[in-house]
């Protein structure tokens, strides 16, 4: 039996009104910090958004941000990176326009896990459930759980995703309820439930409790890019 779609986005008044009744200290700071609605039904290609992902590893947002201008360049159809354009640009048009060696064996193994029905396609993305789709994604090469949560949050908006690997959700959990320490992972699993079934939200949340706890400091008063943003 075919597994019944999973609609993009969440109620945000509904998760607003949770996360406010389950964690009063995450309340203070959510009313300080104002509404963090975002639009889930922009189209997209899994490949293209996952490439993009692999570009902007261990990179600043503007230097990867070049780099993919100059790789969309490539691309036969403009903008948009596909298994064909990665298939069809060399490996010393890619160095040129500034991907590293692995990145490019990332991007192969990204065109081949595709080609194989690995990487499903925008259809299939409904369909699939938050961990079947980390378990499909992890195969290739260059993409690690971080970057699938990333891809489900900001892409399709699934509801409750907790990426505990992540500094910035770990030190917003420390500001908002004063922790000694960052929160391990574990720590943070079992610490997130009580933000659950919204735990996306929550997360939304801690990274800008974390800019504005650090604002003052800032040197620069650019947020930092996420791949998927």
């Amino acid at each position: 039996m075919a597994m019944t779609s999973i609609p993009r986005g969440f109620d945000h008044e509904l998760a607003l009104a949770h996360l406010r009744k389950r964690d009063k200290k995450l309340a203070a700071w959510m009313k300080k910090i104002g509404p963090l609605e975002r639009d889930f039904n922009a189209r997209f290609d899994p490949v293209d958004a996952l490439a993009r992902a692999i570009l902007y590893q261990q990179l600043s947002g503007k230097a990867a941000a070049k780099i993919v201008g100059r790789v969309e360049k490539l691309m036969p159809r403009g903008r948009k990176i596909t298994v064909a354009g990665i298939e069809g640009a060399s490996d010393e048009a890619l160095r040129a326009a500034g991907v590293s060696r692995n990145k490019i064996a990332a991007l192969r193994d990204l065109a081949a896990k595709a080609r194989a029905g690995i990487v499903p396609k925008p259809a299939q993305l409904a369909r699939m459930g938050d961990q079947e789709l980390i378990d499909h994604l992890i195969q290739v090469r260059g993409i690690g759980r971080w970057t699938v949560e990333m891809l489900l949050m900001f892409r399709l908006g699934r509801p409750d995703v907790l990426p505990v690997h992540d500094l910035g959700i770990r030190k917003g959990a420390q500001i908002v309820h004063r922790m000694k320490e960052m929160p391990k992972p574990l720590e943070l699993q079992e610490f997130g439930e009580i933000w659950a079934p919204y735990r996306t939200l929550a997360s939304f949340y801690l990274w800008k409790i974390v800019e504005a706890a650090n604002a003052p400091n800032k040197r620069s008063g650019e947020p930092v890019k996420r791949s998927q943003d």
